[in-house]
């Protein structure tokens, strides 16, 4: 044994063992690490005979598509009141696409929202697909909406 800048050596035979200085954090990542393995109170506090499943409430089963389909049917009300009348003259396909993809925007944001919130999760992904197509156009048509018939920007 031989110690070397607050290192100790153990030498035996032609292997040296090192021994680094002790080190709070790294016991404190023990302590923690245990705990969290045995700590958890959900498997062990619960008999073998215990498996009762949470009973899904029938108002809320559907809710994604009952979402969904609110949010098309104010789309489809939306593109109606801004299409019914001509478009003002001028350069209305530049209008449509930069208003487009301010509806895009917003949308990928009310998505990120979601997520944080840790909202946006389906059970399909049909469900998927539905709701992001849905909320699309709705933000779509609602940038449509007050674009074209404030007059603000007219």
């Amino acid at each position: 044994m031989k110690i070397e800048s607050g290192r100790i050596y153990f030498i035996f035979g032609k292997f040296k063992l090192i021994h680094m200085p002790f080190d709070f954090l790294d016991a404190l990542e023990g302590i923690v690490d245990f705990l969290t393995v045995f700590g958890n109170d959900n498997s062990s506090s619960k008999n073998i005979g215990d498996d009762e499943k949470p009973k899904e409430n029938k108002k809320v089963k559907y809710i994604v598509e009952k979402v969904s389909i609110a949010f098309l049917a104010i789309t489809s009300v939306l593109f109606y009141i801004v299409f019914k009348d001509p478009l003002p003259t001028g350069n209305y396909i530049q209008t449509l696409v930069v208003s487009s993809l301010i509806g895009l925007g917003i949308a990928f944001v009310f998505f990120f929202i979601l997520h944080v919130l840790e909202l946006y999760y389906f059970k399909s992904f049909f469900q998927l697909l539905l709701f992001s197509f849905s909320a699309i156009l709705f933000f779509i048509s609602a940038v449509m909406g007050i674009y074209f018939k404030s007059g603000l920007f007219i």
